[in-house]
């Protein structure tokens, strides 16, 4: 399945396509304070003008857990996009999934489902099981209002809490999500622990792996093993930032961050696989990532 089938749209001939979503969310959300709406609105039209069609750019949820992002219904409502890009925000209640459906621009919910119990409860607030009964509904809501879901089974690659955890329990997971109605499924590996080998145990262990995304955090030279791992086993769509900011807290590895999208788009196509991003924007895109996190960070 290529990327342009996720989108219901027919894939360009020439390459076998890979579906990359460009993550500012996860950046920004990690930043001491907010970068300027306007600044972060540009950032968002800069890299559609790019050729980025699919964006995981907002999140409705507590004002208190993540004030970066307070403001994410004005930050996505009217962007001068092109037709199709896929805009995604990440929501964790029913008051976050009620903001994000006011937003039409928003055209993705997408929902962090832990397999750590500590981790969803400093994460969301509730035990994966609480998050389990709720998603059925989720799903629905979702789907009513004409939008597309997409969950994160997060820490989908083992946890630094020393809970048990087996690629069994990554695939029933994945399986339990695509039963409660939800086809496009992320496979996040939240801490960077992944080995190449963990990618391919996890994929292999999961039913029709090629039909998963990729959502990983690694050393900034750490990359390239882990994707060629899933990119043999079929998977074709992959996720990162500009510069590889971001990146989640509990890594306890300050190096461990996004895959960097200037760096793996070019490598992706030199390996023939068509993403329909212009290489020849992407410096300029990660020297303003750079520049916005800089902008808050040296106040």
């Amino acid at each position: 399945m290529t990327s342009r089938e996720f989108m219901g749209e027919r894939p360009p001939a020439g390459g076998d396509e890979v579906r990359w979503v460009e993550c500012p969310r996860d950046a920004w959300q990690s930043l001491p304070a907010p970068v300027a709406l306007a600044a972060r609105r540009a950032f968002l039209v800069a890299c559609g003008e790019a050729g980025v069609r699919a964006l995981d750019a907002g999140s409705f949820v507590s004002p208190r857990a993540v004030p970066q992002l307070a403001d994410s219904a004005e930050m996505l409502r009217g962007l001068p996009l092109p037709p199709g890009t896929d805009v995604l925000a990440i929501v964790a209640n029913d008051r976050g999934v009620e903001r994000a459906l006011e937003v039409d621009d928003v055209r993705t919910l997408g929902l962090p489902l832990s397999l750590s119990a500590a981790f969803e409860r400093r994460n969301v607030g509730r035990t994966p099981e609480e998050t389990w009964v709720w998603l059925p509904g989720w799903v629905e809501r979702v789907r009513a209002a004409g939008r597309t879901p997409v969950v994160y089974v997060s820490m989908g690659f083992g946890n630094p809490d020393g809970e048990p955890w087996h690629p069994d329990a990554t695939a029933a997971a994945v399986a339990r999500v695509r039963a409660a109605g939800v086809e496009r499924v992320v496979v996040a590996d939240t801490v960077g622990r992944a080995r190449a080998v963990d990618v391919g145990e996890v994929l292999r262990a999961c039913e029709r792996p090629s039909a998963l995304g990729l959502h990983l955090h690694a050393r900034p030279d750490g990359w390239r093993p882990l994707l060629e791992e899933a990119l043999d086993i079929g998977v074709r769509w992959i996720e990162g930032t500009f510069g590889g900011l971001g990146g989640c807290p509990f890594a306890g590895d300050a190096l461990v961050g996004n895959l960097p999208s200037e760096r793996v788009v070019p490598w992706l196509h030199a390996k023939g696989f068509v993403t329909g991003i212009d290489e020849g924007a992407l410096a300029s895109l990660a020297r303003e990532a750079g520049r916005l996190a800089r902008s808050v960070t040296t106040r």
